[in-house]
């Protein structure tokens, strides 16, 4: 069986961007997404997508107030954890 990845973007509304509090939510949201059996990446334009599980990759993607990013969910879960991920990068946590 194979699993389709689906994509979702959002535009980051954190006035710091994804970092800190913002980014360690997103991370924490998509490790919760790992142990139901969906891959959770992240990518802002002009880079690799990372593992959303991982603080230090997400942070280092450098993507700022208003930026654009591109989330990717692969798994039964996926529509739902897209949902849940693109509110997380778009609500200003700061």
């Amino acid at each position: 069986m194979t699993t389709t990845t689906q994509t979702a973007t959002a535009v980051v509304g954190s006035s710091v961007g994804l970092h800190a509090r913002p980014a360690s939510l997103l991370v924490k949201a998509a490790t919760k997404a790992g142990r139901r059996g969906v891959d959770v990446t992240i990518s802002v334009a002009g880079s690799e997508a990372v593992d959303a599980r991982s603080l230090l990759s997400v942070i280092a993607l450098g993507a700022r107030h208003g930026d654009e990013v591109t989330l990717s969910a692969a798994g039964d879960d996926a529509p739902a954890t897209l949902e849940e991920l693109v509110a997380i990068v778009e609500r200003e946590e700061d």
